[in-house]
């Protein structure tokens, strides 16, 4: 009851949000909802490209973590490359006011609304979700219930303000859920936990879900703990009766290729029949635990930094990024799995060098990748 009593609550603080946001409807690439199951929907989004470390910066808005504002013309140039989604990961929890309202900040719903409509005026799919909110969203029994209250406030003023957007706007509930620092960060938590997400992505979906309109059949994205696609999270996940809800996984896989650990006897910056076996193996195994079974699956990560070789910038071994980009995306279309590129804006500088577009001249650093990306949806 508490639960649903803050879901009614925190729709009736939105309605101010809402009705500015419909003043404005006639001028807003809106699109349209056909109605149109999560599984069908996902497999027409083709592949993806995230505004990383933008929207979702922790300090200083948008540019906070280096990167320019975001611009028409840098979302039209991604499109323009064969990029048919863009995520925009979100952080809320600056914009967020105090309880019992926790009312969302308009100049910031607006700024993600600006953003939104450059993509869908591409004819864009959009993903939206709460990014770097682990600092307040903790998948515990301690202080469980204040988080949902919370957290269905939050969602319920996202899903009023966006209510009248068609189904290329989807919502994706939670970013790496996890206890930072806590047992199995990143390997499927605990009991406890796993326990906890699922009653998360409970109230997600029941939050938009309430709102009505559109949102009753616009696809909603949940996820296992921390998004990873070990076994454990990927049991214990529950699936909502809902043919509107679809799972979210973000796999940089194999990490050794991924992710740069200069020195470390593991680490290689060579693509090989190992590695090709490992993406083989997963995809397998969402096939398995989803796909097989009417579920679909979005990638909302993936990627590979580029590496560092004896103190010299070894622009993303490019050649072998690109031939683990087409084996990657190959093996992911098989069975009908979009994935979306996990993009930092960061190239040869910066914390983990996942940037392969370069927002400020609207050209791409790696331009040998995203061929390989466009060529593997293409085959």
């Amino acid at each position: 009851m508490k639960k649903i009593v803050s879901c009614v609550c925190a729709a009736a603080m939105a309605l101010s949000l809402s009705a500015c946001s419909k003043k404005e409807a006639d001028t807003r690439p809106l699109g349209e909802m056909r109605g149109i199951s999560a599984s069908e929907l996902i497999a027409e989004m083709g592949t993806g490209w995230n505004l990383g470390n933008t929207m979702d910066s922790e300090e200083g808005g948008e540019t906070g973590w280096g990167n320019p504002v975001t611009t028409k013309e840098m979302i039209d140039e991604v499109h323009r490359a064969g990029f048919d989604t863009l995520r925009i990961p979100t952080t809320w929890k600056n914009s967020i006011g105090e309880a019992p309202d926790y009312t969302v900040d308009g100049e910031w719903l607006k700024r993600v609304e600006d953003i939104i409509g450059y993509a869908l005026e591409n004819d864009m799919y959009v993903i939206l979700n709460t990014h770097h909110e682990t600092d307040w969203i903790k998948p515990q029994y301690e202080g469980l219930d204040n988080v949902k209250t919370k957290f269905a406030a939050l969602w319920t003023q996202i899903a009023e303000y966006f209510k009248d957007y068609g189904d290329h706007l989807i919502f994706e509930g939670l970013n790496e859920p996890r206890i930072i620092g806590g047992a199995n960060e990143w390997n499927g938590g605990t009991e406890e936990g796993r326990d906890c997400l699922n009653q998360l992505n409970d109230v997600f979906v029941k939050t938009v879900r309430a709102t009505g309109g559109n949102n009753e059949t616009r696809t909603l994205l949940i996820t296992t703990f921390a998004a990873q696609p070990v076994a454990s999270g990927v049991n214990a996940l529950t699936i909502p009766d809902d043919k509107y809800v679809g799972v979210s996984i973000h796999a940089y896989t194999p990490y050794r290729f991924t992710y740069d650990s200069v020195g470390e006897s593991w680490n290689t910056a060579v693509f090989d029949d190992s590695c090709a076996s490992e993406i083989d193996a997963l995809f397998a195994s969402l096939n398995e635990a989803f796909i097989s079974k009417g579920i679909p699956v979005i990638i909302t990560e993936y990627g590979c930094v580029s590496k560092m070789i004896d103190k010299t910038w070894y622009i993303s071994n490019t050649e072998e990024a690109a031939k683990w980009a087409k084996h990657y995306v190959s093996a992911a279309e098989k069975y009908g799995i979009p994935c979306v590129w996990w993009d930092n804006g960061y190239h040869k500088s910066g914390n983990e060098l996942f940037g392969i577009f370069n927002r400020s001249e609207l050209t791409w650093y790696e331009p040998e990748v995203v061929t390989a990306i466009m060529e593997a949806i293409n085959s």
